[in-house]
């Protein structure tokens, strides 16, 4: 079974496509879908019940919380998954049908831990690169600290990566997904299908355009809490730290340039 992992914060207009999105998938397998409504002051609540109610064929578990943030509504959902798989879902985000089934093939043929995919207009660039045999690409620290890979509604990952890596930090709600993933590679094998299998907020830009990701001063203290982390816990020594410290300045010099393209 797959545990599908959906935030949601005023999203009325979107939530319904992520879950028809869902109900869509090729893959044969069970999902497990489990919302968890963040304090939305708009119809949220009251489109995901109505939903239920007409979708009693989809098993689907409401969790209502004040607003605390997308990290403690993720982690909240992920503590009663019942799932051997946990896949995330933005709730402005869809999947494409074969989503789940292509990725669903490595994760329970190869020794693959957490697997992601392309969306929107994504491209492999460096340093990424296409793994032999399997076509797949390979998704270590290193690489994570030059260029964040994984937008987080493409990832499935197997249910012991929270024994080996926990949840995410409830204290950031920046760059929260990266900080996750740069925790998870640690101790896991994490690749990337090279396919466009998402389509994220109706198709917009990765940054600058709507939502936390609008946000480049606060996404850029994100990626520098990261970082730190990164060397404190001494994943990188401080040589490394520098570089990726610059490198991550020089990006959010010009990310203000590339946000109006």
């Amino acid at each position: 079974m797959i545990s599908v992992i959906i935030p949601v914060y005023n999203a009325e207009k979107s939530i319904e496509k992520s879950l028809i999105s869902i109900k869509n998938q090729t893959w044969e397998g069970v999902f497990e879908i489990i919302l968890v409504n963040d304090g939305s002051s708009d119809r949220s609540k009251t489109i995901i019940e109505n939903y239920q109610q007409n979708h009693q064929d989809q098993n689907i578990i409401l969790i209502n919380q004040e607003n605390s943030g997308v990290s403690k509504a993720r982690n909240a959902a992920m503590k009663i998954a019942q799932g051997d798989y946990i896949a995330l879902l933005d709730s402005d985000d869809e999947w494409l049908p074969e989503k789940t089934e292509k990725q669903m093939k490595f994760l329970e043929n190869q020794n693959i831990d957490f697997i992601t995919s392309l969306w929107n207009n994504e491209n492999i660039t460096f340093p990424y690169k296409l793994h032999p045999p399997n076509k797949l690409v390979k998704i270590t620290l290193k690489k994570l600290l030059f260029k964040i890979t994984g937008q987080t509604s493409t990832a499935i990952f197997k249910r012991k990566i929270f024994e080996n890596t926990g949840f995410f930090d409830e204290n950031q709600n920046y760059s929260e997904d990266a900080n996750y993933w740069m925790r998870i590679s640690e101790k896991n094998q994490m690749y990337l299908l090279p396919e466009k299998l998402v389509i994220a907020g109706n198709g917009k830009k990765s940054f600058g355009f709507s939502g936390l990701s609008a946000n480049l001063k606060e996404m850029e203290k994100g990626i520098q809490k990261n970082i730190w982390e990164m060397y404190q816990t001494k994943r990188i020594n401080f040589p490394e730290y520098l570089f990726y410290f610059v490198i991550s300045k020089l990006k959010f010099a010009i990310r203000p340039l590339r946000a109006k393209l």
